[in-house]
């Protein structure tokens, strides 16, 4: 008769963590509020200059199209080298693992006493993780590094992100002026709806109360604009 196994209780999950390192918040969240500020001012700017509605749109489709190729191509090379760097760098360790094993696990070793594991536990620990050369790397990458060697930034979907979230928010300023409004104050009103909000969502996302993440965004929005139409017209005049 042979003696059963005691079956060893699956711990439960009570909560679970959101991606925090996607590569897709930060961008999409900036590329939104640039386009929709920086198209606005643009749009306000033009308007205080005396400019007419045609002139507008083809400014603002100008900046649109302009702003999101730019801000594509910067989030594409920022990330890339961003990676390329972690890369050179996982390089590194994988190759001290591979020349110096000793020197590693006891460097690893002394991380975890650090962290506050008795120096037997903590260099038990390291020996154990060090057996596996691949488990041995990815330790020391996230251990030294701070990074996932295996889920590291996208610079195409950073990309990506950055052109289509700067796209949706320059579009929002241009709407009346493309349905034959002259006048900058429905662009300024939907401009504003626009960073409440894409900021209260921004907040949502983010664990804020969604009138912190709108009010902040639409008094930073409010400046930018104010500080671009006042300039326009105050050029606009010189010029008349």
């Amino acid at each position: 008769m042979t003696a059963s196994v005691a079956e060893v209780p699956t711990p439960e999950i009570h909560h679970s963590h959101r991606d925090v390192t996607g590569g897709w918040l930060r961008p999409a969240t900036f590329g939104v509020m640039d386009g929709l500020v920086s198209n606005f001012a643009l749009v306000a700017g033009v308007v205080g200059g005396g400019a007419t509605g045609k002139v507008v749109i083809v400014t603002g489709l100008a900046g649109l199209v302009a702003g999101a190729c730019s801000m594509a191509s910067g989030e594409f090379t920022s990330v890339s080298s961003q990676t390329e760097l972690m890369k050179a760098e996982i390089e590194v360790e994988r190759r001290e693992l591979r020349i110096h094993p000793e020197e590693e696990e006891r460097e690893l070793a002394m991380m975890y006493e650090a962290k506050g594991l008795r120096p037997e536990l903590a260099a038990q620990v390291a020996r154990e993780l060090t057996s596996d050369p691949d488990v041995a790397l990815d330790v020391h990458v996230r251990e030294e590094l701070g990074v996932d060697p295996n889920d590291l930034p996208s610079p195409w979907l950073a990309a990506g992100s950055s052109f289509a979230a700067f796209a949706v928010g320059a579009v929002i300023p241009l709407i009346p002026f493309i349905f034959g409004v002259v006048s900058v104050w429905p662009a300024l009103l939907l401009s504003a709806l626009g960073l409440v909000v894409t900021g209260g969502i921004v907040g949502k996302i983010t664990a804020r109360p969604f009138w912190y993440g709108g009010g902040r965004q639409l008094l930073l929005g409010g400046i930018s604009a104010a500080v671009t139409f006042v300039v326009g017209l105050a050029v606009g005049t010189g010029l008349s």
